[in-house]
C-alpha cells in the first residue's frame, strides 16, 4: 500500500504540489495531495562470506548512512552502500547478511574477492568473498495527484484523449511548505496513466503519472514533515535527530541554500554551538546555522564549503568564528576515514578550509 500524504491547501489557496514544465514554466496543475512520494526504496543484497568483524559484531538493524566496501585489491576502488542494514547471519554459515542502496558506481565489474567494511568513523569488519543480489524489477507504484486543479492546456489534452501529450517531457514536481515558499523539487519524465474526475471538488482530477521518482524513505518522513511547517526559527531543532534524519535535513537546507539570495557579510564574527556535533552532517548543520541562522547552509562537504567562503552565502572575507565545545567534535570527527580507509582529521580539514577562506578560527 502506498502511504498518502494528506495536507491542508496552504499554496495561495491553490496547494502544496505543483507540476511544472521544465523549460517553460508551464505549470501543468497544482494539488495538496501526492501517493507514492513517501515509500522505501528497492534495496539490493550483499552476503558477506567468512565475516570477521573488526571489534564488536555488528547488530541486527541500521549500521549506517554511508558503508564503503574497500577490495582488498588496491588497484580497484572503493564503493558505496547507502543506508545500509544488517539481518545478521544465516544461521549455520559464518556469512553476514547486509542491504542498502548502492551507488551508481557499484562493485567492480566481475570482483567478487575479499572486501573491508567501513562506515567513515571505524572499520567493521572484513569478509573472504561476497555475493550481491539486486533487487527484483518491479513496476514502480504511480505517482498519483489527488485532486489536481489542471491547467487550460492539460484539461484540452485529457478530455480529446491525447495522454501523450505530457509523455517523455521534463517536469519538476515542485513541493512547497505552509508558508508558500518552495521547499524541494523532484524531476521526472512521466507518462499519463489514468484519470478521472475527482470526487475532492469540482473541475478537479486524480491524475496518475508513471516516470521514475526517487521516493523518499520513511526515515525521513519526519523531517519532511517538520519543514513541510515551514524553516526552523530557532537553531539546533536538528540536534535531536540521528546521524541519517541529520542527513535528509542537511539535504533539504542545501537546496534552500542555494536558491537563497544572501546577503554578504565582511569582518561579522560568528558563532558555532559545537555541543552536537557528534557526525558530519552534525557537522554541516551546526556551521551552516553560525554563519545564517535557524536552518542556514554554509557547506554539505568540503568542497561545497570551499565554494561558500568564495561569496553569494552570506559571507566575505575577513571574519571570526569563535567554535564553542569544539571538544565535542574532536572526540567524533578526529579520526574519520576516506572512502579508502585512509584516516584523517575532518576537524582540522575543516578549519585549514575555513582559515584559508578568510575566517580566523578560535576553538573554546
Amino acid at each position: 500500500m502506498i502511504p498518502t500524504v494528506h495536507v491542508d491547501r496552504g499554496h495561495r489557496g491553490q496547494g502544496r504540489y505543483a507540476l511544472t514544465e521544465t523549460g517553460s514554466g508551464h505549470v501543468w496543475g497544482v494539488c495538496a495531495e501526492v501517493e507514492g512520494l513517501f515509500r522505501e526504496p528497492l534495496r539490493g543484497t550483499y552476503e558477506l562470506f567468512g565475516w570477521v568483524p573488526d571489534g564488536a559484531e555488528v547488530p541486527r538493524g541500521w549500521v549506517g548512512s554511508r558503508v564503503w566496501l574497500v577490495p582488498e585489491d588496491r588497484t580497484l576502488d572503493a564503493w558505496l552502500l547507502e543506508d545500509a542494514e544488517s539481518l545478521g547471519q544465516y544461521p549455520g554459515t559464518d556469512g553476514l547478511v547486509l542491504t542498502g542502496l548502492d551507488d551508481y558506481v557499484g562493485p567492480p565489474e566481475g570482483h567478487r574477492g575479499p572486501v573491508r567494511l567501513h562506515d567513515g568513523y571505524r572499520w567493521l569488519g572484513s569478509c573472504r568473498e561476497f555475493a550481491r543480489v539486486l533487487p527484483p524489477e518491479q513496476v514502480e507504484p504511480p505517482l498519483a495527484l489527488r485532486g489536481l486543479a489542471p491547467s487550460d492546456r492539460l484539461r484540452r489534452a485529457l478530455a480529446t484523449g491525447t495522454r501523450h501529450t505530457l509523455d517523455q517531457e521534463e517536469v519538476w514536481l515542485e513541493i512547497r511548505d505552509d508558508r508558500g515558499e518552495l521547499l524541494t523539487d523532484r524531476q521526472l519524465r512521466p507518462k499519463v496513466r489514468t484519470w478521472q474526475p475527482s470526487s475532492r471538488g469540482t473541475e478537479l482530477v486524480d491524475l496518475e503519472l508513471d516516470g521514475y521518482l526517487a521516493p523518499v524513505p520513511g526515515y525521513a518522513r519526519p523531517v519532511w514533515e517538520r519543514w513541510l511547517a515551514g524553516p526552523p526559527d530557532t537553531p539546533g531543532a536538528w540536534a535531536g535527530l540521528e546521524t541519517r534524519q541529520r542527513g535528509a535535513w542537511l539535504d533539504l537546507v542545501r537546496e534552500r541554500g542555494c536558491r537563497l539570495k544572501h546577503q554578504d557579510r565582511s569582518g561579522h564574527a560568528y558563532e558555532l554551538d559545537g555541543r552536537h556535533i557528534t557526525d558530519e552532517p552534525g557537522l554541516y548543520l551546526a556551521l551552516g546555522e553560525a554563519v545564517n541562522g535557524p536552518g542556514g547552509y554554509f557547506g554539505g562537504c568540503l568542497d561545497a564549503l570551499v565554494d561558500c567562503l568564495r561569496g553569494n552565502f552570506g559571507y566575505t572575507a575577513p571574519a571570526t568564528l569563535v567554535w564553542r565545545d569544539a571538544a565535542t567534535a574532536r572526540e567524533h570527527l578526529s579520526r574519520v576515514l576516506a572512502p579508502e580507509g585512509k584516516q584523517y582529521d575532518l576537524v582540522a580539514r575543516v578549519i585549514e578550509v575555513l582559515t584559508e577562506g578568510g575566517m580566523r578560527v578560535t576553538l573554546t
